[in-house]
């Protein structure tokens, strides 16, 4: 064997180790590539479900009461809901009220001061539900009401972004009744100025995420928890009362 050619034997080893990081280079680009457009593309529809979300919420409008409500549930996220509510049972408008989601430390008393309602009208025909911790409580709150006064049709007062969520998860745990929406709106979306709010735009893209995660969820067959502190704290709920 000569010098030359001992020396030269290597040469193919180094010519095919730089082959493979060419080829390891080209599919790492290609597969970069695939997920910028994968990224872009996401982000798209993200962009496109979240204002066709905002479009749908816009529509939602507190015109005309349906004159056959058997009652109204309040989800509660705010005093405006529950004034808005407690007119409309003053205005004859169902027969009983359900305020879902109360703190356990606010008191019937509390409520009547915050919100000036004639303590007659709480006597009558309030109902507090304590137990609910999130919207799903809120609905399995609102289930367990309902059954017990075998009513068929609800009105739902809760903000307009809040409704669809609502209604899915109020729809889900009691399916056989028809549940009627009156939203209460704080921020006219038919205008573009909430663009411009950072408080709006996360408030709605918050609850964008809620409700498509739990579309999700339903659509995958997936059991969420129930929503309640009785569960949470696990003892026997407790049904909506006056107090």
């Amino acid at each position: 064997m000569s010098v030359d050619n001992a020396q030269s034997e290597p040469a193919p080893a180094a010519t095919a180790k730089t082959g493979a990081l060419h080829r390891l280079r080209r599919v790492g680009d290609h597969g970069l590539r695939i997920a910028t457009v994968a990224a872009i593309v996401a982000v798209a529809l993200i962009a496109m479900g979240f204002f066709r979300f905002t479009d749908t919420i816009s529509e939602l409008k507190a015109t005309g009461i349906p004159s056959e409500v058997d009652a109204i549930v309040v989800l509660t996220g705010g005093y405006q809901r529950i004034d808005q509510a407690l007119a409309l049972l003053e205005e004859g408008v169902g027969e009983r009220l359900l305020i879902s989601g109360v703190n356990p430390s606010t008191s019937s008393a509390a409520l009547r001061r915050a919100t000036g309602t004639k303590l007659a009208t709480f006597d009558c025909c309030v109902d507090i539900g304590y137990e609910a911790l999130d919207t799903i409580g809120n609905a399995n709150e609102t289930a367990g009401w309902i059954r017990q006064r075998n009513y068929d049709r609800i009105l739902v007062v809760t903000n307009n972004y809040h409704m669809p969520r609502s209604l899915l998860e109020l729809s889900q745990a009691s399916p056989d009744v028809t549940f009627l929406a009156y939203p209460v709106t704080h921020t006219d979306l038919k205008t573009e100025t909430w663009l411009s709010d950072p408080i709006a735009l996360r408030t709605l893209f918050m609850e964008y995420a809620k409700y498509s995660l739990a579309r999700l969820r339903y659509w995958s067959g997936a059991k969420p928890g129930s929503g309640l502190r009785a569960d949470a704290a696990g003892r026997e709920p407790i049904s909506a009362r006056l107090e």
